[in-house]
């Protein structure tokens, strides 16, 4: 909080912002300079005189306090805030913002307890009338915890499925390199490929893990980069479900219906690639019959022309009630293994590419997937 000092006693009186008591003081200057109240701002503001009285209570402090404004101007400010730290230790009482050393000017944010245990991170400044001076204004800060520790939480349980999913394929290698390295001699041709081939695989999951984790942290802090090129969509198609029938899917599962002419797609082609491989997987692992894959031109949201690819299967489809969580973190909607973050970086990587996508259910009762992609040329090459 910035304090302004040019203003007169009388000019002060003069602004008198609803969330604040009849002398407001002159650490709000700046914000009226600006046209800002005290009730524009998103944290909660509190604000007492030299005796320590309550004569700033803004909106937010009261939705986070749950107390009212009414209730808390002119009351001494402990009694209005009585704050604890984790410990059960009276704040004030510890930090002692008008008697303590004069050459500290606030209290860092910290996490502090209101009555009845809800947690809110609090910061304070101390405005003094000189630089050793007496406290004149104690300018508090609150701010709710709880987007906070939904995040932490998302942070934890990607923490503690992740080194669930390493585990497995982890132990696997260890216990095959350290058997061939121990026993090298004992085991045929044939049992030694196999073993590779294990540790091979594992190693595979390993890296997959690991990229998935390096493009959940580039979408979350907003540093995905693309690499825009042409791409041939019905192309790309065409070569994943090569991959599947390579692999021993049958090719009369699949079905491919791909508009002509379709419009110039520029985008990353190996994001598209990761985004076709993701929905035609989970189609050919989750669900059953026949997976349709329909390629068409369609605007987005904004009107602007797009490409659309639609992805569905003939199987039991998505239960309603789980539509709205199907593109969330640890997602999962069967048991036949994943991570559950595939759809999570799927939606990141199309929104990155400033499209959408959906989840619905489709004609035959499966689940399906629609995702659409702006076209034309990046405005750099025009």
């Amino acid at each position: 909080m910035v304090v302004g000092t040019g203003r007169t006693a009388e000019a002060g009186r003069a602004f008198a912002p609803p969330s604040c008591g009849p002398d407001v003081p002159d650490a709000l200057d700046d914000l009226e300079n600006l046209g800002i109240a005290p009730d524009d701002l998103p944290d909660g503001l509190v604000v007492a005189d030299e005796d320590g009285r309550v004569i700033c209570f803004n909106r937010a402090a009261s939705r986070i306090t749950a107390v009212r404004r009414a209730d808390a101007i002119g009351r001494p400010l402990e009694r209005v805030l009585p704050l604890e730290d984790l410990e059960g230790r009276r704040w004030w009482g510890l930090t002692d913002p008008y008697g303590g050393l004069a050459t500290r000017v606030g209290q860092p944010e910290r996490n502090l307890l209101l009555p009845g245990g809800r947690e809110v991170l609090v910061c304070a400044r101390y405005v003094r009338t000189a630089p050793t001076g007496p406290v004149r204004r104690v300018v508090v800060s609150l701010r709710d915890t709880e987007a906070r520790r939904r995040t932490e939480r998302s942070h934890a349980e990607l923490i503690a499925t992740v080194a669930h999913e390493l585990r497995s394929p982890l132990t696997s290698v260890k216990g095959f390199t350290a058997t061939l390295l121990a026993k090298w001699e004992r085991f045929t041709d044939d049992q030694k490929r196999l073993m590779l081939e294990t540790v091979d695989a594992d190693a595979n999951r390993v890296t997959r893990l690991i990229a998935e984790l390096l493009d959940i942290s580039r979408i979350d802090s907003g540093r995905m980069e693309l690499r825009r090129q042409p791409v041939d969509i019905g192309a790309a198609v065409a070569r994943h479900i090569q991959a599947h029938v390579a692999a021993g899917q049958s090719a009369d599962r699949f079905l491919v219906r791909i508009e002509h002419p379709l419009p110039d797609l520029w985008a990353d082609p190996d994001k598209i690639d990761q985004v076709l491989s993701n929905l035609l997987e989970n189609a050919v692992r989750h669900g059953e019959g026949t997976v349709t894959i329909e390629v068409a031109s369609a605007p987005l949201k904004n009107q602007s022309a797009g490409t659309a690819v639609t992805v569905s299967d003939e199987g039991p489809g998505i239960p309603e009630e789980s539509m709205g969580r199907v593109f969330t973190r640890f997602w999962r909607g069967s048991k036949r293994g994943g991570t559950g973050l595939g759809l999570y970086i799927v939606k990141g990587i199309v929104e990155v590419h400033g499209g959408t996508i959906t989840v619905g259910r489709a004609a035959g009762g499966g689940a399906q997937f629609r995702f659409t992609l702006p076209v034309g040329a990046p405005a750099y090459l025009l």
